[in-house]
């Protein structure tokens, strides 16, 4: 998953998706996991306001200061454990013990605690998960998509959804001949996804709850 999951207002959707136990690992970067943490603290991505549009007085600086809270706490684990971070799907990967790599980037500011800075380490742990996959979403996020295509073997099934047709198109001809291209907004992508599988977002808390208790809207 790219930062655009988060930019688009589909972070929830896929939040979702991993608490009801439809995502097993996530392969990310830095920025997805800084600008889902920064939604949860100051409800912006990247400085703007994920509902209205508009960019608050400093909304700039939300970032770093997320990167800096989350350093503070000493990574995204115990920002969560000691109720710092209370949503989001960093949160809900925590949540549910779900596998994540963070793979770092010389771009990165910060970067977080859980981002793995050295790239073959990352490399190495894109590739464990990838062994372990037998579907792969990948969502606005062409260098992922391509880091991931080059650990799946062709048997794997790949969808790759993006806005831009490049992104598809470049993976295909890196090698990942099976991927089924989807070429659309990821931020209506995924809450379609969410609808069809999990129903309607008012039916989210149907089945079983953080306790562990059946809901009344069991499906």
């Amino acid at each position: 998953a790219g930062p655009a999951v988060i930019h688009s207002g589909a972070g929830d959707a896929l939040a979702r998706l991993v608490r009801e136990g439809y995502v097993d690992m996530l392969s990310a970067g830095n920025g997805f996991a800084t600008h889902d943490i920064e939604r949860n603290l100051y409800g912006t991505s990247l400085g703007m306001d994920v509902e209205t549009m508009e960019h608050p007085r400093k909304g700039h600086k939300h970032h770093i200061y997320t990167i800096s809270e989350v350093i503070r706490a000493g990574g995204i684990r115990e920002a969560v454990d000691e109720g710092l971070v209370t949503e989001g799907v960093m949160y809900e990967l925590v949540r549910a013990d779900a596998d994540y790599v963070l793979a770092g980037s010389i771009r990165d500011d910060g970067p977080l605690p859980d981002t793995v800075t050295d790239a073959v380490a990352a490399q190495n742990a894109i590739r464990e998960q990838a062994h372990e996959a037998d579907l792969v979403l990948m969502l606005s996020t062409l260098l992922h998509s391509v880091a991931v295509g080059n650990c799946l073997p062709s048997t794997t099934r790949v969808v790759c959804v993006d806005i831009n047709p490049a992104t598809v198109t470049q993976l295909l001809d890196r090698g990942s001949s099976q991927a089924i291209g989807m070429v659309t907004d990821v931020g209506t992508f995924v809450p379609n996804l969410a609808e069809e599988v999990l129903g309607p977002a008012d039916c989210a808390e149907g089945g079983k709850d953080r306790d562990g208790e059946t809901g009344e809207n069991e499906r």
